[in-house]
């Protein structure tokens, strides 16, 4: 089973936080809708052999596109691609695009799962990171939302200066109130050359505390386990069976195709990423090239990878596979570098899977990063 990934580079207007592919021009839309629906077919032979089982939208803001054309992509990988009956199929959507009139109809088509960036019940958070939406209609289109589908996930931001415990605590009862069964949740990160960066640069906004974040995470952790929801992945949390399909399978290690300017795709062995750059993508597109640079992975990034994605998921760090995989050189030095952790409460060992414990699980990134193999 494997997925396909399509990336819409388009945005209203650019949260201060986000350093994805995107641009705030709409100039190019019509193009990009049929630049990505050719890349659909010229890449159709690299899953001859697989049956295609999520198909995700993301971005950028997928829901800038109109219904009829996210349908026509939809159709392009029917008609190229072999898809299990009920695939699961994503679209990202901020609550401004997401009317009670576009619900509806987004409920009438393929669609079955909506993955809504709300961020922040909160006023002055929305407006310090530059969203599109306000309060207001964060909530009211959860509202709708919840009518017509029943597979709904929604994005929150902690650590956010000067959120309390008790903002932190509302903005998830909020969304526990109106029974979302998906909550991805990441703490507020400044990455470089963004807005956010240069407003705390000029001390117009305080800078986010790995304390404050790291208080909030626990709140979150607790708050959602005691509503029935299950930690799967670092920043994730379902309820049962509302696992995300498409995110599950890039941290199994399954196949995906990345459609669109800056998507990523791999197949097993390598990994590809298209050109960050709209317009050179067009320009690839339409002259039937594909715009892509791809990389061999050795075993060291392989183990890398699996030591990297597995300790964020439920499903932890098979010991076992790791020397069926990967030889007992690898195992001895896994166990070799774990051992400071283990000593430290920080990662367990039970029924030969490697994992963090409660006390780990904020940290994990950072312990993974201490396991990785750096070849000579």
């Amino acid at each position: 089973m494997s997925g396909i990934y399509i990336h819409i580079p388009f945005c209203k207007q650019a949260c201060h936080y986000c350093d994805f592919h995107f641009s705030t021009s709409m100039k190019k839309k019509d193009d990009m809708v049929l630049a990505l629906a050719k890349e659909i077919a010229i890449r159709k032979n690299e899953f001859a052999n697989e049956i295609v089982e999520t198909i995700y939208f993301g971005g950028g803001t997928p829901s800038v596109l109109s219904n009829d054309e996210i349908n026509f992509l939809i159709s392009e990988v029917y008609k190229n691609y072999k898809v299990v009956e009920n695939p699961e199929i994503t679209l990202e959507a901020n609550p401004d695009d997401l009317s009670a009139e576009r619900i509806l109809e987004l409920s009438q088509s393929p669609i079955n799962r909506l993955s809504i960036g709300i961020q922040s019940f909160y006023e002055d958070d929305l407006k310090m990171m530059n969203r599109a939406h306000n309060s207001a209609e964060a909530k009211k289109c959860l509202e709708e939302a919840t009518k017509y589908f029943d597979n709904i996930s929604l994005d929150l931001i902690y650590g956010i200066p000067g959120m309390s415990d008790e903002m932190w605590k509302q903005n998830i009862q909020t969304a526990l109130n109106f029974g979302i069964p998906h909550i991805s949740s990441y703490a507020l990160t400044v990455e470089p050359k963004t807005a956010l960066s240069k407003l705390i640069q000029t001390g117009k906004i305080a800078e986010p505390q790995d304390e404050v974040a790291s208080n909030h995470f626990m709140i979150l952790v607790e708050m959602l386990q005691k509503n029935g929801f299950i930690h799967y992945e670092l920043s994730n949390f379902g309820k049962e069976n509302y696992f995300s399909k498409n995110n599950s399978a890039y941290w199994l290690g399954k196949k995906y195709i990345g459609i669109g300017p800056s998507a990523h795709s791999y197949d097993g062995e390598k990994r590809g990423w298209n050109i960050a750059n709209n317009s050179l993508y067009l320009k690839a597109i339409q002259n039937d090239e594909l715009p892509i640079e791809t990389e061999i992975l050795t075993t060291s990034d392989r183990y890398n990878e699996y030591i990297m994605t597995g300790l964020r998921t439920i499903w932890g760090v098979s010991l076992e596979r790791i020397e069926k995989e990967f030889g007992s050189e690898y195992l001895n030095y896994l166990l070799e570098q774990s051992q400071k952790f283990l000593n430290d409460d920080l990662l367990s060992i039970e029924n030969n899977i490697l994992k963090p414990t409660p006390k780990g699980k904020f940290l994990t990134d950072g312990i993974a990063s201490d396991l990785f193999y750096l070849a000579p």
